[in-house]
């Protein structure tokens, strides 16, 4: 009889016969992910004069289940860019796995000049939007969409966006997931425009990315009150990663139909 662990649970060769294995062998195409399981909401950011502000919660949510509540989603590259994601939490670990080599390369590549990393956050979002296209293209999509915040070549402020197809778009505001329709108009009543954001200082763009917040956690089911908020400026990267919501005030859900008690 054979004892070898391999052969535990299997029927005896000596009595059934050898073991038949070809079931195991696959010999259709390879697979790839269909559709996330466990995933990150909305992310969103705003300009203002001297840089950038962008927040993310801390919620990872399996299916419709909110399952991590410790998931920081808000990536700082070289102290000068922050990277935030939405969508698959596994493809969102392998992008932070590229960002800490590219990370280590850039330093290594830089320390004997004394330079600072020659990568802004415009170099940082091409180079990302490559990567989504590429994947792509190879059919197997990083199930994502992302934020890079920073400045770009020219030292301005700069927000842009790349989704899982490599789509890119740069703007004032930017909101992915639920936020790209709950909280873009409460930004754009900010800064409707490029022109707008020389206006804006630090606190108005703070206050602004707080309210929002507030608003996805009473309307998005998969968000969550704890969350990351970041600051960009030309002094680095400001990072606070358990935030708590403040002043929330649900006295609005008494008038929605079907809240309660009111199913009329």
């Amino acid at each position: 009889m054979n004892h070898l662990p391999q052969a535990w649970g299997r029927p005896r060769d000596d009595v059934y016969g050898p073991y038949d294995a070809s079931y195991l062998q696959q010999s259709g195409p390879s697979q790839h992910t269909q559709s996330p399981i466990v995933t990150g909401t909305s992310v969103i950011g705003i300009k203002f004069k001297d840089g950038v502000v962008i927040a993310a919660d801390n919620l990872a949510s399996y299916g419709s289940l909110a399952r991590f509540t410790n998931v920081k989603r808000l990536l700082p590259f070289a102290e000068t860019s922050v990277v935030g994601i939405g969508g698959d939490v596994s493809d969102m670990q392998y992008i932070s796995r590229l960002l800490n080599t590219l990370d280590i390369r850039e330093s290594y590549s830089t320390a004997s000049t004394g330079m600072p990393p020659p990568l802004t956050a415009q170099n940082l979002h091409t180079y990302l939007s490559k990567v989504l296209y590429k994947r792509r293209s190879d059919f197997n999509p990083l199930w994502n969409q992302l934020l890079v915040a920073g400045f770009d070549d020219d030292g301005k402020p700069f927000l842009s966006s790349a989704d899982l197809l490599g789509t890119t778009f740069s703007a004032p505001t930017l909101a992915t997931g639920f936020g790209a329709h709950l909280a873009q108009p409460i930004l754009r009543r900010v800064v409707d425009d490029e022109a707008e954001v020389r206006n804006i200082d630090r606190a108005t763009a703070v206050e602004a990315v707080r309210e929002c917040m507030k608003v996805l956690y009473y309307r998005d089911a998969r968000s969550l009150d704890r969350y990351s908020v970041a600051v960009v400026t030309r002094e680095g990267v400001e990072l606070k990663e358990d935030e708590q919501l403040e002043g929330q005030s649900w006295a609005f859900a008494e008038s929605i139909r079907g809240y309660g008690t009111q199913v009329n």
